[in-house]
């Protein structure tokens, strides 16, 4: 497993030296155990109108209760559907769920309306940032202080940064301690922009995004804006940043350092936030509260630890407590040439590359290192595609394409021995495509957006993105539902909104108490003194 007492294999060791590692550490392994990794998808889309507009229509009530529903939420705003799989043992599995999910919703927006989920990450015609919906979760505490948390995000972010939208990999694997895991962590990090730059598919985006805002893109059109070597706007500066979080040195060393940072951000008054209080003058909420962080969910981050939490429980609490379950892969974005947003192929390469992350040395992050990261992050999001782009490893500067194909090389004995215990060639296969990407990048989903809004759209990403819907609702629509599965997807529906009435008329304590109680310092937990073991 991942390790800290090695020499840093991403600091110039080569290729073969860590592929051996791998292959060493993989004949330890038995099928059984390779076939133990675990997998689920969250997948955001925001509801738009036929021309391609912010739908402002309330969640639909076939759908269920936003708050109890197991499959089926919002995301920031009451625009924005959130598609949520179970655990699965192999990614056919769990692309069968969201597909299901998906065919389940499309048919009930259709039996209300004509709206459709919008298959690209950046947003569709925004109107004024006030007017984006936040979410709404009911009258209940726990309901109330989803809302208010978001409106916090809106007090801080603004709306239309919270509209982007994206894919979710949860991702276990057996027998993983919490360093190892956060040795994944920090490999992942060291290796990310390879993701971006394979699968970031959001080079464009419409002009009202940026209205009245600083930013470094070029005019495509009238109505569209781009990076001409882009690849993942919504993971560059354009997208989820914030210069309060930017002050936030988390270290991925270990949990109870992971911890600490969050503790310290959950607790610690941040001045502009104080400014805007936590009601206004007519008594309303603005926020949660006046923290660098209203709660651990507003840390932004290419990956996550996780833990599933217990009704009420912090989530810091949960990882402290009981230690990481899984982690959570968070710079996705959806795939606009795909129905579902996401393929199998491309969850075997994650699979292939996190268990690399796994099984790599990972030595300690430093905040120089991580500071690097942040600018390789941002180049390849914004120039990924730029013939000869550098980035820096360890100091030194390499080609992207490079050092992208040096990690697909250590990646080889992976591939080849998750095929085997699956009886398959597709994750070798997996690979064999990232190959072509790195080598012909005009086969990226980043290229491919530009050539057909270039080709079919005069250059519109609005039009690109809504014909993309359209074609994406199709394609769901028209594959086989059971009146069987229509029924347990209506049951599932009406359940949630019985859940959600029954939570509201538990209820007794009052909201401000409630919200004391949730946010007190003493509900985060507290540093465990052995290492915990998941």
């Amino acid at each position: 497993m991942a390790k800290t007492k090695h020499p840093p294999a991403h600091a110039g060791t080569e290729a073969g030296s860590v592929r051996s590692q791998h292959v060493q550490a993989l004949k330890r392994m038995t099928p059984a155990r390779l076939k133990g990794m675990r997998c689920g998808i969250e997948k955001e889309s925001l509801r738009a109108q036929p021309g391609g507009a912010l739908a402002l229509t309330p969640h639909p009530a076939a759908l269920g209760s936003a708050l109890t529903h197991p499959s089926i939420t919002t995301d920031f705003s009451e625009s924005q559907v959130e598609l949520v799989t179970g655990v699965h043992g192999t990614v056919d599995a769990a692309l069968d769920e969201l597909t299901q999910i998906h065919q389940f919703t499309y048919r009930a927006m259709k039996a209300v309306g004509d709206e459709m989920l919008w298959v690209s990450s950046m947003p569709c015609g925004l109107p004024t940032d006030e007017t984006i919906p936040v979410a709404r979760f009911g009258s209940s505490n726990v309901g109330r202080a989803k809302s208010v948390y978001r409106l916090g995000l809106s007090h801080r972010y603004g709306r239309r940064m919270q509209t982007i939208s994206g894919i979710h990999y949860n991702w276990s694997f057996p027998g993983v301690t919490n360093d190892d895991y956060f040795g994944l962590i920090r490999n992942f990090r060291r290796q990310a922009f390879l993701l971006l730059y394979l699968f970031g598919a959001s080079p464009a985006v419409c002009s009202s995004f940026v209205a009245g805002r600083q930013h470094e893109l070029q005019r495509l059109s009238e109505s569209t804006m781009y990076m001409r070597y882009g690849t993942s706007l919504r993971m560059s500066r354009l997208g989820y940043q914030s210069d309060a979080q930017a002050s936030l040195a988390v270290s991925y060393n270990s949990l109870d350092g992971y911890a600490a940072s969050l503790h310290d951000a959950l607790t610690r008054g941040y001045p502009a936030y104080e400014k805007v209080g936590i009601r206004n003058p007519g008594g309303d909420y603005n926020q949660l509260g006046t923290t660098l962080l209203q709660i651990e969910n507003e840390f932004y981050g290419t990956i996550r630890p996780k833990r599933v939490i217990f009704p009420g429980e912090r989530p810091l609490h949960a990882l402290r407590e009981r230690g990481v379950e899984y982690i959570e892969v968070r710079l996705m974005d959806l795939d606009p040439f795909e129905p579902v947003g996401i393929t199998t192929q491309t969850m075997r390469f994650l699979d292939v590359f996190l268990l690399h992350c796994l099984l790599s040395d990972s030595p300690p992050d430093t905040p120089q290192e991580i500071a690097s990261l942040a600018r390789n992050q941002h180049r390849t999001a914004a120039r990924g595609r730029e013939p000869g782009l550098l980035l820096d490893r360890a100091g030194q500067e390499i080609k992207l394409t490079d050092w992208g194909l040096e990690i697909l090389a250590q990646c080889s004995p992976i591939a080849e021995a998750l095929d085997a215990a699956h009886s398959t060639s597709d994750y070798t296969a997996a690979l064999e495509a990232a190959r072509a990407g790195l080598e012909q990048p005009d086969t990226l989903p980043s290229a491919r957006v530009l050539a057909v809004m270039a080709k079919d759209f005069d250059n519109s990403f609005v039009q690109f993105a809504r014909a993309q819907s359209r074609k994406a609702q199709a394609a769901v629509l028209a594959l086989p539902f059971s009146e069987a599965q229509q029924a347990r997807f209506q049951a599932l529906a009406q359940q949630s909104v019985v859940e959600q009435k029954t939570i509201e008329n538990a209820d007794s304590m009052p909201f401000e108490i409630y919200r004391e109680k949730y946010l007190s310092a003493e509900r985060l937990g507290q540093p465990r003194a052995q290492p915990v073991h998941a």
